[in-house]
């Protein structure tokens, strides 16, 4: 659900036949999850491996081998005809063999062919659906399962330093372990984006085809435009609500971006602070509850915490990040001498709800559920049925309202039924990248299990780190901006949690739901950190800005992606509760390192701000993260202080004795 490469609409090179099949099987795998979800559910060993067979059928027709936009010809039909059979089998294998397979103490070798099959077709869906970098470090993982002196290729032990090394693995024990079993690719990655991930993709789209998507951009834009610096108000809000359904940082820029980054541009904001500001927000969207892109569905599996549990909790920082953005916009506008829109340039609240209130039925009816108890698969059946429910309500009340006819009613249920087709291929077409994300990611599971490199990877992370929390969360960043580079947030998160989770519960002592919210953060941050922004480089090309210089922008505007997560660490009351008074306290002196940090990174809030005043506005956001009482309290103090100069400034610039001296 969070891929960074959102599929799109197929290109016109292919034949319609193509398209056809792309739309039949896309429907079908569409109705076999809503099946699972709202009538019988499966097992994993039938759910995973059907769903990884749609998805890898559906990736090697989206995507030819020789490249999107390119005609395959015969050879390329030749590979992709092959790849698309052998998915088949893939997908079928376990399910029709679970039996035999369940009672063998030894895989057969049909098994284990059928298992190298398998991994290879994974890997090649993944180059072409996520990137070559997400196969390269699927096929390092395999290669180093391989590496010892009882493995496949014994020679590559001598390329590792000691503590990596292992005895080393067969073909058979590898193809077994990625395969025949719930601890590889059919393991927690695939099981997540075979349930959870795969049925809020498919409501995303049933809210993207009946006009849900435009509806909430407008009224964001009605509620904010006519503010200083309005349109980039809406844009902080809109990414809000829908970067969380999208699922994809990327797929929200190019959304949202499309409305919010010409507007912007027309009030003064340069090209690349409006396509860095859209990056920022739209990156955001991936933290926002109640969805979270894929990763609190994720989360909730690895640390057995209620999924209703993960959104309650991650509500107050979702709240402080795009607090952050949305002040840093407003300083920008105060800065730049902008004023809003006009009254004639915005639509009214009243307008837009009038003509798109029962869009938040379904969203209402979604967080009842999940408040309710209801399983987050179910939940998403019924959310999908109610957006249906009030999309039909709807459109026959204008029917009735309009004079109904026998001829308006047929057309009626004709656009209807092709909406909703419409709605069941765009699901699964945008479920197949993270599906093949999360399948390689269930590679790098099985690996780590097998050879024990989480434990491995955290011993090098203390010893690098010489025991220092703020050095461990400094490499920890740095490991995700590094993967960031070739992963989807996702699969990054999955890959980081896994090496670093350990160190970080086990030896540095954070609690784990925070240890994994920390880690979610930070695998957030390539979209928008130079010198690979993924929604930075998306919203320069819309922007037509230059895509390092929107990306610097993207960076700025999102510094809550790092300070919040920190924040988490030493004040962990905000995640786990406490005594009311320290809660109440932690949330504010949160919201006022922000804020000054904000004023600091500006160098201006009521007005510009000296030097000397920035300079020391930082020691004072670093006291209100030290884990003692008393620097806290000093911090807030400074901080205050330098905040009230500030405004006390801005009252005598504008009083009358400052603006006429005689």
């Amino acid at each position: 659900m969070d891929s960074d490469t959102q599929i799109t609409a197929p290109r016109a090179q292919e034949p319609w036949i193509v398209l056809r099949v792309i739309a039949v099987v896309g429907i079908v795998l569409s109705l076999f999850h809503l099946y699972a979800a709202g009538v019988q559910p499966l097992g994993l060993f039938f759910q995973r491996p059907i769903h990884l067979g749609f998805i890898l059928v559906l990736c090697f027709l989206i995507y030819p081998v020789w490249g999107r936009g390119q005609a395959r010809g015969p050879l390329g039909w030749a590979i992709d005809g092959t790849l698309i059979a052998a998915s088949i089998l893939v997908g079928a294998w376990l399910p029709i063999n679970i039996d035999t397979i369940a009672n063998q103490i030894f895989p057969r070798s049909i098994d284990v062919w059928a298992g190298i099959l398998t991994i290879f077709v994974v890997l090649e869906g993944a180059r072409r659906a996520v990137g070559l970098g997400m196969t390269i470090i699927g096929a390092v993982f395999i290669a180093y399962a391989f590496a010892g002196s009882r493995g496949e290729l014994p020679f590559l032990a001598d390329w590792m330093p000691g503590i990596m090394n292992h005895r080393g693995y067969s073909l058979e024990r590898v193809a077994s372990q990625m395969t025949l079993g719930a601890e590889g690719i059919f393991g927690i990655p695939l099981g997540v984006a075979a349930t959870f991930v795969f049925i809020f993709v498919l409501f995303g789209a049933f809210l993207e085809v009946t006009g849900a998507g435009k509806f909430f951009i407008d009224l964001a834009y009605a509620a904010t435009g006519k503010q200083r610096g309005g349109p980039a108000k809406a844009a902080v809000i809109a990414s809000a609500g829908m970067g969380s359904i999208s699922g994809s940082a990327i797929a929200n820029v190019v959304t949202t971006g499309a409305f919010t980054i010409p507007l912007m541009k027309k009030l003064g904001y340069r090209p690349a602070q409006a396509g860095g500001i859209e990056a920022a927000a739209s990156t955001g969207g991936q933290i926002m509850p109640p969805l979270m892109g894929a990763g609190a569905f994720l989360m909730s599996e690895f640390t057995r915490v209620p999924y209703v549990d993960i959104v309650l909790v991650s509500i107050f920082p979702a709240i402080l990040y795009f607090g952050a953005v949305y002040l840093l916009v407003h300083i920008a506008a105060v800065k730049q001498g902008m004023t809003g829109l006009s009254s004639e340039e915005l639509p009214s609240v009243r307008a837009v709800l009038a003509g798109g209130w029962h869009f938040l039925l379904p969203l209402v009816a979604l967080v009842w559920l999940l408040v309710a108890g209801y399983s987050p698969m179910r939940v998403g059946f019924y959310a999908i049925a109610a957006i249906i429910a009030a999309a039909s309500a709807r459109a026959l009340w204008v029917f009735f309202a309009n004079g109904p006819t026998a001829g308006g009613f047929v057309a009626l249920c004709q656009r209807g039924v092709a909406l909703t087709l419409q709605a069941l291929e765009l699901g699964a077409r945008n479920a197949v990248a993270v599906s093949m994300a999360c399948a390689v990611a269930g590679i790098i599971v099985g690996v780590v299990g097998l050879t024990g490199l989480g434990l491995k990877f955290s011993a090098m992370m203390i010893a690098f780190s010489g025991g220092n929390i703020v050095l461990a969360l400094l490499l920890v960043l740095l490991a995700s901006l590094i993967l960031g580079m070739g992963l989807p947030v996702t699969a990054a998160y999955i890959v980081l949690i896994i090496l670093v989770g350990p160190a970080l519960t086990q030896e540095f002592g954070i609690p784990l739901l925070i240890a994994h919210l920390v880690v979610f953060w930070y695998s957030q941050d390539s979209n928008v950190t130079p010198p690979v922004a993924l929604a930075g480089f998306a919203g320069a090309a819309i922007a037509g800005s230059k895509p390092m210089e929107t990306s610097v922008q993207a960076w700025k505007y999102a510094k809550g992606l790092y300070l919040i997560p920190l924040f988490m660490v030493f004040n962990e009351e905000i995640i786990l509760g406490g005594p009311l008074p320290l809660v109440i306290w932690s949330g504010l002196i949160a919201i006022i390192a922000l804020v000054g940090f904000a004023a600091a990174l500006e160098g201006f809030l009521w007005r510009t701000m000296p030097l000397w005043s920035r300079a020391l506005m930082v020691p004072g956001v670093v006291a209100i993260f030290w884990p003692s009482l008393t620097v806290e309290v000093a911090g807030v103090a400074l901080i205050l202080g330098l905040l009230a100069l500030n405004w006390w400034g801005s009252k005598a610039d504008t009083s009358p004795r400052a603006a006429d001296p005689a």
